[in-house]
This record gives structure tokens, sequence and C-alpha cells, in this order.
């Protein structure tokens, strides 16, 4: 069932979203060659609860095996999602590293996910980020009362695979409230005209998932990280919206990881 938020409601995913934009920010700054991932989880787990919230991800269950153990996720290279930090993932230059982040405040969910580069990246992985990035905004572009979740799709599908990137099929966006993850599954490609018809109030995080080569994904052992089948890297953004007076407001926000040129 499609839940479809109050204008307080809205506001307090808001809040919780801006407070995942001010934590991205604060591992941002930290990410550069020689940092674990672990201590990047660290910082944010530390931030999230200081200002009053939960980390939603810390022991998300996870129906292939145990919960998750991080407080972000924490996706370098060649990991499409679900990394998990730990000492043993030591950041080099010329990495990158998707860092996927989610609060709990006030009742609401924030969720948010940005890649960063390390350091100086190679101009075809730069285009990687880049494409990425305008394909979440293309989506948000097409997030329209009237339209279906199907045109959300298809805006990012046909914006990535023209530049000859993979979109990957297996994780998608999502609705999300009181709970992280809620109807409707919004997928990162389709048909215009399918799917669900948007309507005001409707709040889903639009995630592009797009990768360098085919977008054949596998599982690690761990049961959480997912790679590329081809080793090649993969880019995240993500920015939580809510359909407001007609149209798209993002809740989320990149203005302070841009600012800083990160």
């Amino acid at each position: 069932m499609i839940y479809l938020k109050t204008e307080d409601e809205i506001e307090l995913l808001r809040a919780a979203n801006q407070l995942v934009a001010q934590t991205l920010t604060e591992v941002g700054k930290a990410v550069r060659p020689g940092v674990t991932t672990a201590e990047l989880n660290t910082i944010a787990d530390t931030f999230i609860r200081d200002h009053g919230a939960v980390p939603t991800f810390k022991g998300f269950p996870n129906p292939y095996g145990g919960p998750f153990p991080g407080s972000i996720c924490t996706s370098v290279n060649d990991v499409v999602v679900h990394g998990v930090p730990g000492d043993s993932v030591i950041l080099k230059d010329g990495d990158i590293i998707s860092v996927d982040c989610g609060t709990l405040l006030n009742g609401f969910c924030g969720d948010s996910c940005y890649t960063f580069r390390v350091g100086e990246v190679a101009p075809e992985v730069q285009h990687l980020l880049d494409t990425t990035k305008a394909a979440l905004y293309k989506g948000i572009e097409a997030a329209i009362v009237g339209h279906r979740i199907g045109d959300i799709g298809y805006a990012v599908q046909s914006h990535c695979e023209a530049q000859g990137y993979g979109v990957v099929r297996e994780f998608v966006g999502h609705g999300i409230g009181r709970e992280m993850h809620e109807d409707p599954q919004v997928p990162n490609y389709g048909q215009r005209g399918s799917g669900k018809q948007m309507r005001n109030g409707l709040c889903i995080a639009i995630e592009p998932m797009i990768t360098m080569g085919t977008r054949d994904v596998y599982m690690m052992p761990d049961r959480w990280t997912i790679r590329t089948r081809d080793g090649k890297p993969a880019a995240h953004f993500e920015h939580t919206i809510a359909l407001h007076n007609g149209k798209a407001d993002i809740l989320s926000s990149f203005a302070a990881i841009e600012q800083l040129g990160l």
C-alpha cells in the first residue's frame, strides 16, 4: 500500500533527510587516501547519534543472512551497493566510494547516497559519476503529479544507456516514510506511462545505480556486498523527494558537499 504523506509529515521527512545530508558532508570531509571505511562509519554513527537520531542501516535485517553491521554502506569502486565498512578496506588515490546513509529522526526516515572521489580519478570514472548524478536529476524531473513511476525509470535508463553504461536491475529506489523501505518500488529502468500514477504526498527515494560496463552483478559471501560481474566501477547517487504542489520537492541535499568540491 502506498502511504501519501501530509504537509507535517513531509517536514519531518525533510528534517531526517537534512541530517543525512549533513552526515554525508562530514563523511565526505574525511574521504582521502589511507582512510579506512571503518573510520568513515564511526564518523557517521557518532554524528547521527549526536544529533538525536538513529542510523537506520545499523542492524537492518537481511533475508539472506545476518543483520547489516555498519551504520552506513561504503561501496568502493566495483561495489555497487551495500558495501560493509571495515578496517581492511583502505581507500587509495583514484578510488571512488559511494556512501549510502539513512537516519530515523522523530519517527521518520532519511535516505541519500553520494559517490565521492578519493584524490584524483581517471577521466572515464569522472564521466561515470557525472552521468549518474545527472541521471538522478533527470529522474527527479520526471516525478510529476499525474505521471507514472515508469517515467522516472525511463528518464534514468535512457540517459545512462545513451552513454553506454549499464543500469542495475536487481536493486531499485523505494517509497519512504516511517519505514525506510515502503511502497512503491522505483526502478531505474522502465517505459513511459507504466507503473503507479504519482500523486501529491508521495515520498520516494530515487537512486540510480549505474555501471561502467555491463549491468550484471553478483553477491559476495558476506551476503551484503554487491559487485559488478566484470569488475568495472559503479556509481550511486540518491535523493529522497516528496511530490508537493504537483512536482518534486527534494528533501535531501548535496549542496554542502558540492560547495566543498567533494
